[in-house]
């Protein structure tokens, strides 16, 4: 009897262990809930925060993941990037407009589109998702075709429709993945449109309307989500909230990422190699140059940046150095500064404003520049001027005094040392004389003048 209940006990232990090994962690219960907040426009380090938040949440067997969003909107790239992450995600993401007062604007709307559930709260607003800025530029017609004003080339239309043709795919791709409006997600890139919750809830927009986080977990309870390759019911009732901030990374990514500061970067490093090339051995700016310019193109790779601003400016510094080191009269001082001035314009291909270099901070580091590179040349031609100090060079126009009499040839003592003379006329022992000439280690030398004495 007793073997009996052992076999049998071995055997239940044996099937709840082996039945926990092949499913996975199944038996891992989802015991709370992550928040991530976005409040600002979507960038870089957001898209970063957003995809290891997310993917994190999956590891910790999260049921849901909330994304609390206020946003104008951000970079299309970055965008892109957050709408894969919520599309490949093993966690079910809402995305909440929150709090009252609270909007998803441009990119905001796509991900609200792509998330699994869309809530807004109360007093909150969405849309407005064209991908450029078209107010004066186009129009829309009644049969739904963009016309083109008068000022754009053929060229920057044929552009146009073709950016403003994908962010249509796209946005209705998404609306048809999660069975939301799609007509009025093409109106929201096409015209601009917005709506206000109780109008995204209408037509079918979003699905809950919701006044805080627990209200929108009570909402959530129960609900169908379709996951890759899964579907699961939401258990959210009383589940705790975990607050997930922006770490360290993601700080120090917003920092970096910024237009303006990986710009003062790009031109520390620059500077710092300038300085540490023209005089080896100070080390400091070397280091400090390296560094920095690492830090800008590293930046540089995650933003939206043009190739011909990064060049104009690159070709700017190159020509004002030529200037330092072979003056031509201002001709290259000069293009070096409209070069970089102009490639400082054009640097960031966007037309965000909160993506753009700021305009002080370029004419502040373009006049910075120039009262470098005119303090540069300033020392240029004073060394120039100055009476050489070294070398042959040195001894012409020094004063010496003849050891022996002599004529033709003879020697002297010139800066304290004896050297060999020429002369055209006789000169006495005592007599204080000028160099005029070298040749080898032969120095031509003229008798001082009484008013030269």
């Amino acid at each position: 009897m007793g073997n009996t209940m052992v076999y049998k006990t071995v055997r239940i232990l044996l099937f709840v262990l082996l039945t926990a090994l092949f499913s996975g962690g199944a038996f891992a219960q989802a015991s709370k809930v992550v928040l991530l907040n976005v409040d600002g426009t979507i960038g870089p380090a957001v898209s970063d925060y957003l995809d290891r938040g997310i993917s994190d949440a999956a590891k910790e067997h999260a049921e849901v993941v909330i994304i609390r969003m206020d946003t104008p909107g951000g970079l299309d790239l970055s965008m892109h990037q957050i709408v894969k992450s919520i599309l490949s995600s093993s966690v079910p993401v809402i995305v909440y407009v929150a709090p009252s007062g609270a909007r998803a604007a441009s990119a905001g709307t796509f991900l609200l589109y792509a998330s699994h559930v869309a809530a807004m709260a109360p007093g909150t607003h969405l849309g407005a998702a064209s991908p450029v800025n078209l107010s004066s530029e186009v129009r829309e017609t009644n049969d739904s075709k963009i016309k083109l004003s008068k000022e754009l080339s053929p060229n920057q239309a044929t552009m146009m429709r073709k950016v403003t043709n994908d962010a249509v795919a796209f946005i209705r791709s998404l609306a048809q993945l999660r069975n939301r409006n799609a007509d009025w997600g093409e109106k929201a890139v096409r015209q601009a449109a917005t709506l206000t919750e109780v109008e995204a809830k209408q037509q079918h927009v979003i699905e809950i309307i919701a006044k805080d986080p627990k209200d929108l977990l009570t909402q959530l309870n129960g609900r169908k989500i379709s996951l890759p390759g899964q579907e699961r019911f939401l258990k959210t009732l009383n589940l705790p909230i975990t607050v997930v901030e922006p770490d360290w990374r993601t700080k120090f990514l917003s920092i970096i990422t910024d237009p303006s500061v990986a710009y003062i970067l790009l031109l520390m490093g620059i500077y710092g190699l300038f300085f540490e090339f023209s005089n080896p051995g100070f080390v400091l700016p070397g280091v400090s140059g390296a560094i920095s310019l690492i830090l800008a193109l590293y930046a540089f790779q995650l933003l939206p940046i043009s190739f011909a601003g990064l060049g104009l400016i690159v070709l700017g510094i190159f020509f004002m150095l030529v200037e330092a080191y072979m003056p031509s009269f201002g001709a290259l001082g000069i293009g070096g500064i409209v070069s970089f001035v102009v490639g400082s314009v054009l640097l960031m291909d966007t037309h965000l404003v909160a993506y753009q270099v700021a305009k002080p901070v370029i004419f502040s580091m373009a006049i910075v520049t120039i009262g470098f590179f005119v303090f540069i040349i300033g020392m240029a031609l004073k060394a120039r001027r100055r009476h050489v100090v070294s070398g042959r060079e040195q001894l012409l126009g020094i004063v010496g005094e003849v050891i022996f009499d002599c004529y033709g040839q003879g020697q002297a003592r010139i800066l304290g040392e004896i050297w060999q003379i020429k002369a055209t006329m006789p000169l006495k022992k005592g007599d204080k004389i000028k160099v005029v000439a070298t040749r080898g280690l032969l120095l031509t030398v003229v008798p001082l003048k009484k008013e030269e004495l």
